[in-house]
């Protein structure tokens, strides 16, 4: 079933004529004539960009998710394919209508017309996993309107296939290419595909959803939809219907009276907060899961896929921003070899001049005149150097935060990122290191210390009462020297046997 797959994507590759896009590359132009030559039978009539958009409709939804990521590299991406791709955010060609309903009976036992007061048949948004359709709950369940996600029909086998494959190419580039045990492609994959996985279940899904509303409840800068538990499975979810404008409606909005710099501005500390006060944040951020209230406060949806950090993540992710925005590079090498990303041998001086060269053209400057993903690449390129250990648990981040430049610059190219999410990781840092840190620490720590204060002298008896385990060091040692002694002499019983052998058999 794998090479199957693999001879479709070919297939597919060649039949939009992608190959043709990296060899036009080759200076000479040789090996475009002699592709299109051996060819023959396609027609490239169609613009580049829309070939691209539709070879990967066609390879399914890892693919999709791939042009996804690339539709908000405006930077990267020459603007014709940035376009694009961005019809596929939420353009996806939506699965038939009846197959819809037909997976609305499959959950709940009975058809829409008995769950639903009022349900349009129509999808209003498609991607790549599921589509979605508005709807009515009937009066007795609260009549409110709801958008209805169902997810689209055997997905999972095709998946699995993508995922084996994805699998294979990280096996060949962890054996073939010499940075590769180093970035860790196989445990990459499987980040990704645990994320994918997850994203195939919507009870999951809803409770992602739960837990960020729960997160930002009154919050003056986020809205989540309410999840409606009692019409939630596996295949499909209900929530709360929103209204607002795509935040990549950008004239829009700004007939709407919103202000493009605070909503650029709320959406770097909506980032922050969901990183480092909650560690768990909304992962797949691109325009087409992001609207705007008339409030001008940001509407999220879509939450399949979501990341998760643990307190030693945050903690040093903190430190390394909060000393890039302070240009303490010194303190960024540091916290690379303390936390073990970087050998412990590592020279501090070499890493900190090697980090300094990459950063500090950037500083001062607005977001339009910065380029992530080039700094990404530099920095790669440095840690390649310096032997750093890639770290599987943060690829979901550098994807989000990817996702947020691009939504950043859209809005508001005059940015200055530094400035906006200082204050907020001065403050986080406060709370955490701090005596603000101190109290919260021993609040959380306050009913564990509570059950084990009064236990300590019993503990401190019963270490104390028992016996003086003995040292095993010296007998090892004599034990290793009577060892070595043995075999000094059966090597010289061997050799005497070799020398009596000799003799009787001259």
């Amino acid at each position: 079933m794998r090479l199957l797959r693999l001879l479709k994507i070919a297939s597919v590759a060649s039949r939009f004529g992608l190959d043709e896009m990296v060899l036009e590359h080759e200076p000479s132009g040789r090996l475009v004539r002699l592709a299109n030559a051996l060819q023959f039978w396609r027609d490239l009539s169609a613009p580049r960009a829309l070939r691209l958009r539709l070879a990967l409709e066609a390879l399914g939804p890892i693919f999709v998710k791939f042009g996804q990521v690339l539709s908000t590299r405006r930077d990267l991406m020459p603007t014709d394919i940035a376009d694009e791709l961005a019809r596929l955010q939420d353009r996806v060609p939506p699965f038939d209508s009846q197959l819809a309903l037909a997976e609305i009976e499959k959950a709940y036992g009975r058809p829409a017309s008995e769950v639903f007061a009022e349900f349009d048949p129509v999808p209003v948004a498609s991607a790549s996993i599921a589509q979605v359709h508005f709807a009515k709950l009937r009066e007795e369940d609260g009549g409110h309107e709801v958008a209805v996600k169902i997810l689209r029909p055997n997905m999972m086998s095709v998946i699995d296939h993508d995922l084996a494959l994805m699998d294979n190419f990280a096996l060949l580039l962890e054996k073939l290419w010499s940075d590769g045990k180093r970035l860790k492609p196989r445990e990459v994959v499987a980040e990704f595909a645990k994320y994918l996985r997850d994203e195939l279940d919507l009870m999951r899904e809803a409770a992602n959803a739960s837990q960020l509303r729960r997160n930002f409840t009154d919050s003056k800068l986020l809205i989540v939809p309410e999840v409606y538990w009692d019409h939630c499975t596996s295949t499909v979810m209900v929530m709360e219907r929103m209204k607002g404008t795509p935040i990549s409606q950008i004239d829009k909005l700004r007939a709407d009276g919103i202000d493009l710099s605070k909503l650029s501005e709320a959406g770097v500390e909506i980032f922050f907060t969901q990183v480092f006060r909650d560690g768990f944040f909304h992962a797949d951020m691109h325009p087409g899961n992001i609207f705007v209230h008339a409030d001008g406060r940001y509407i999220a949806l879509d939450f399949g896929i979501v990341g998760t950090l643990t307190d030693s993540d945050k903690n040093y992710l903190a430190q390394n921003f909060l000393a890039f925005f302070r240009r303490d590079y010194k303190r960024v090498a540091e916290a690379h070899i303390e936390s073990g990303w970087a050998p412990k041998d590592t020279r501090v001086d070499e890493f900190e001049a090697a980090i300094r060269a990459v950063c500090e053209p950037i500083f001062d400057r607005p977001l339009k005149d910065i380029s992530f993903g080039k700094i990404l690449l530099r920095l790669f390129q440095t840690s390649r150097r310096f032997n750093v250990e890639i770290q599987p648990q943060l690829v979901m981040l550098q994807k989000t935060l990817l996702n947020i430049e691009g939504l950043g610059r859209q809005l508001d190219p005059e940015l200055d990122l530094w400035k906006t999410a200082k204050p907020f990781l001065e403050r986080w840092m406060s709370e955490q290191v701090g005596w603000r840190g101190l109290v919260k620490t021993f609040k959380q720590e306050a009913p564990y210390l509570a059950r084990t204060i009064p236990q300590l002298p019993r503990l401190v008896h019963q270490a104390l009462a028992q016996p003086h385990k003995a040292d095993l060091q010296p007998q090892l040692e004599q034990l290793i020297a009577a060892q070595r002694q043995q075999n000094r002499w059966l090597a010289i019983i061997a050799l005497l046997l070799a020398c009596l052998a000799a003799a009787l058999f001259r």
